[in-house]
Order: structure tokens, then sequence, then C-alpha cells
């Protein structure tokens, strides 16, 4: 048996286990596992990650805190504006500055309101998402036991196309079958098959003069555009 005929007849058997896997994949039991355990594994980072904002927020609300009540404090020492005047101080000049200290005032308190709303804000996000978590642990335990139901229904077919397909590689060359395995790694499947006149069979696309000038003598190439294994007549 040619190597061609070999790999050949190796695919033909993996073209099955390849359908059992797809169908595996595309089951309502592993979407569901596959999203639960995702989002548990993505879940801890956003966890901190809203913490962090939480005590940055809090920081930041501590210092605005802190200069607000520097600022009222100044704002008292206009409390004996009467004895400054009678004194015969600028009442403009105390005025203005009295106005000004006001204003600075409302503009800390209107960012500190600002920053309180955001901090509930993220702690209501916070609370709700260790919520979603706690829920997902314990639908992990039920949606990961449903997929190993399923898997577990096609462990039988499965180990019997693993054992046809080791019987068959043992007429395949290793360097071929390697090569055979990166692709299938790559998840590109089928991987080998006839050229299509002078278009590739898988993606349609026309390989270069020489590529073709190989082909009609025998030779194999690989698809520049699907990186398929193709061979001619």
């Amino acid at each position: 048996m040619s190597q061609l005929q070999a790999i050949l007849k190796y695919q033909e058997i993996d073209t099955k286990l390849y359908k059992l896997e797809r169908e595996l994949a595309g089951c309502e039991e592993r979407k569901e596992y596959v999203k639960v355990k995702k989002f548990l594994e993505t879940a801890p980072e956003k966890l901190d990650s809203l913490e962090v904002k939480a005590t940055a927020l809090k920081s930041e609300a501590a210092e605005l805190s802190q200069k607000y009540e520097q600022t009222e404090t100044t704002l008292q020492d206009f409390d004996h504006l009467d004895e400054l005047i009678e004194s015969g101080a600028d009442i403009s000049f105390y005025k203005k500055k009295a106005q000004s200290i006001s204003e600075s005032l409302k503009k800390i308190r209107a960012d500190l309101n600002a920053l309180t709303a955001n901090i509930k804000s993220v702690d209501a996000e916070y609370q709700k998402l260790k919520k979603q978590v706690i829920a997902a642990q314990k639908q992990y335990a039920e949606v990961s036991e449903k997929y190993k139901v399923i898997k577990a229904s096609k462990d039988g077919d499965k180990k019997a196309i693993e054992k046809e397909l080791a019987a068959a590689a043992q007429d395949v060359a290793q360097e071929t079958m390697e090569r055979y395995q990166t692709k299938r790694k790559e998840r590109i499947f089928p991987i080998v098959g006839k050229v299509a006149g002078d278009r590739c069979p898988f993606c349609s696309m026309t390989p270069p003069l020489a590529a073709l000038n190989k082909l009609e003598s025998g030779g194999v190439i690989e698809c520049d555009n699907c990186h398929r294994i193709i061979f001619g007549n």
C-alpha cells in the first residue's frame, strides 16, 4: 500500500472520530458546561478589579472629605467679618474671598456626592457578581455531571474508532503521520484531498503554476490558502 493510500485510509477512519467530536462539541450539555466554566474562570479577576476600583474610590472620597472639612474651617474665619469691617478692613475683598470659598465647597460637595454614588454602584455590581458566582458554582456541578454522562455515552464508539486508527497508522510513515496530526490539531479537516481540475478541492483556490506542475508529475503539495494537503491524478 502506498503512503497516499495509507493516509487516505487513515483519514477515512478519522472522519468518524471527527464527526463524533463535532457532535460532542455541539451538544447543549457541553455548551452549558463551557459557558459556566468560563464564567467561573473569569469571575475572580472581575471581582478583584471591582474591589480595587471600590478601594480607590473610597480613598478618593476620603481625601475629598478631608479637603471639604479644611475648606469649611477656612470659611469659619469669616464669622467675625463684622469685627474686621469695624477695624477698617476692605469689605469687598472679604466678600469675594468668602464667595470663592463657598463655591469651592459646593464643587467639593458635588464631587463627593458623585463619588459616593459611584462607590454604591461599584459595590452593587460587586455584590451582584458574588451572588452570580455562588449560583454558578452550584450550577457547575450539575452541568459538569450532565456533560460527563454525554461523554461517557460516546466512549464505546470513540475507543472502537481509536482502535481502528491505531491499526491503520501502522501503514503510515512517521513523518507523514506527524504532518497529518499537526494539521488535525490546528482544526483542519479533512486534511488530504485530490485536486479538482486545477483547484484545491477544499477551498477552490488555484495553486501556483509550479505547484500544479508538481501535482501533474505525481507530487503532493500544500494549499497556500487553506493549508490542506493536495495530491494529483
